[in-house]
């Protein structure tokens, strides 16, 4: 039998807020165990939460990104379950009133035509904290400095039929909350940690099939490797007349397979009922219109216009527009160098490729957009050439120097004089007879060999197209 997979993805996507949902602690990633809590987020019974104001802020303007209604009345509910790092023995979360609603992204998958997937709801939840297990150890332990620290919770429909998919809907998604700043994307960290849950049915039955879910998933190639794998389990254990299990399963990395964790609970196993410690939540329709005017233009919207604004492929658009910061850096550089396509080329060339050997994001480069500009500008009036121009720009990059001041203390100035070439060139031609006849013979390639020479004999400094017209006419008298 024929059996089609599918698929819903639950996101869980950390907002960049600098303080905790419910207290005042810090988010800070990597800091000594236990240092960023407090009595509430340590669960100690006699605590109030108190709403972060940023975090429903940014919950709302990522929803209004996402295409979602948005909730005017939200209540916050206690989702009761027993983990060691869940001091307080419950989450609190959103159940019957998400604060976004039916949603939708539009994703374009290599192995298919683009296509909307629809966002059942994102809700606001807090964190848990982490168990961490230390071999050798005597026993494991606990660290709460994540307790606490806001989430989105992002749902779709199952509208997905394959990894690829749900690898395209997991980019595209993160591309959004990055560009509107409401979560670093950081899946090392966790900041942006996906569950794909998935059922196999008989291809032309409409019910579906029973799902099981693979837990904290922390790449995109991992993603794609654990859901292939478990479309194959799936396969196998019905093709040969067994039953799927409602389950949470992990991805054993090293195996290459995934393995059972629990059995998957139901929405009632958690007891959900209304936080008594806090008030419904209610939103008035100006100050979610002002959430409305900060949401930024999108990564895929903004990819269109540099296509037909600055007549870029799609493929540059692509890369330029991956980033934010990137594409910020780019229009700048643009607005004072109208050369879109020689931008383009240096910043995903050079510019990328010195963020990325230092560890730098594009909105702290210490080459700045008009330190770029000015760089292009030499090039432009002839001052230095293409190569020199490469060859310095790791330098203005590493030691703050402008490339006015390199080029002055190096010595690079272009020699565009006529009469100074002239010298060089008729020394050339004085040493390479046997190339002046060949190409007075017609073999004009000869010509780069020549002009190669002038440039040596030069040290690099003559200006490559007067060499070119100088040459030619040399050769032609």
């Amino acid at each position: 039998m024929t059996y089609e997979v599918v698929i819903g993805v639950e996101v869980h996507a950390q907002l960049r807020t600098k303080s905790k949902l419910f207290c005042g602690c810090g988010t800070q990633f990597g800091l000594t165990a236990n240092s960023q809590t407090c009595p509430l987020c340590l669960g100690l019974p006699g605590t109030l939460p108190v709403i972060n104001r940023a975090a429903v802020e940014m919950a709302v303007r990522a929803g209004l990104a996402l295409n979602c209604t948005i909730a005017a009345n939200n209540l916050f509910a206690r989702k009761n379950y027993f983990y060691p790092d869940l001091p307080k023995g419950y989450q609190i979360s959103q159940y019957e009133e998400p604060i976004c609603e039916h949603g939708w992204i539009e994703i374009a998958p290599a192995d298919g035509k683009p296509r909307r997937v629809r966002i059942r709801r994102a809700h606001l939840e807090e964190d848990a904290g982490k168990s961490v297990h230390v071999v050798g150890a005597n026993g494991s332990r606990v660290d709460l400095n994540r307790a606490g620290t806001p989430l989105l919770e992002i749902v779709t429909e199952p509208d997905l039929r394959s990894a690829d998919e749900v690898v395209a809907y997991l980019k595209g998604l993160r591309d959004v909350l990055m560009y509107l700043e409401v979560c670093d994307g950081n899946m090392d960290e966790g900041s942006f940690r996906c569950e794909p849950n998935l059922s196999l049915r008989p291809v032309g039955q409409k019910e579906f099939g029973t799902k099981v879910e693979l837990k904290n998933i922390n790449s995109f190639k991992f993603v794609k490797d654990a859901i292939e794998y478990e479309i194959k389990r799936q396969t196998k254990v019905l093709s040969e007349g067994g039953k799927i299990n409602q389950e949470t399963r992990l991805w054993n990395l090293d195996r290459g397979e995934t393995a059972v964790m629990r059995s998957k609970e139901e929405a009632h196993d958690y007891r959900y009922f209304p936080d008594p410690d806090l008030v419904p939540l209610k939103l008035d329709k100006e100050w979610i219109e002002g959430c409305r005017k900060q949401v930024t233009e999108l990564p895929a919207a903004r990819l269109q216009r540099f296509v037909s604004e600055f007549a870029l492929s799609e493929y540059d658009a692509g890369v330029l527009t991956a980033s934010r910061a990137v594409a910020d850096y780019f229009e700048t550089a643009v607005k004072l160098f109208n050369q879109p396509k020689t931008v383009s080329n240096w910043v995903m060339g050079e510019l990328t490729r010195e963020l990325n050997n230092s560890g730098t994001d594009a909105s702290v480069s210490p080459v700045s957009p008009e330190r770029l500009v000015s760089l292009l500008q030499l090039v432009e009036q002839g001052t230095i050439s293409l190569k020199v121009a490469r060859e310095i720009f790791p330098e203005v990059y590493s030691s703050g120097k402008t490339p006015e001041q390199i080029v002055q203390e190096q010595g690079l100035v272009q020699v565009s004089d006529e009469g100074a070439l002239d010298q060089i060139i008729i020394d050339v031609l004085a040493k390479n007879p046997s190339q002046v006849a060949q190409f007075k013979e017609g073999k004009q390639q000869v010509l780069g060999f020549l002009v190669g020479q002038v440039m040596k004999s030069s040290g690099g400094k003559a200006n490559p197209g007067k060499v070119n017209e100088l040459l030619k006419k040399k050769l032609a008298g």
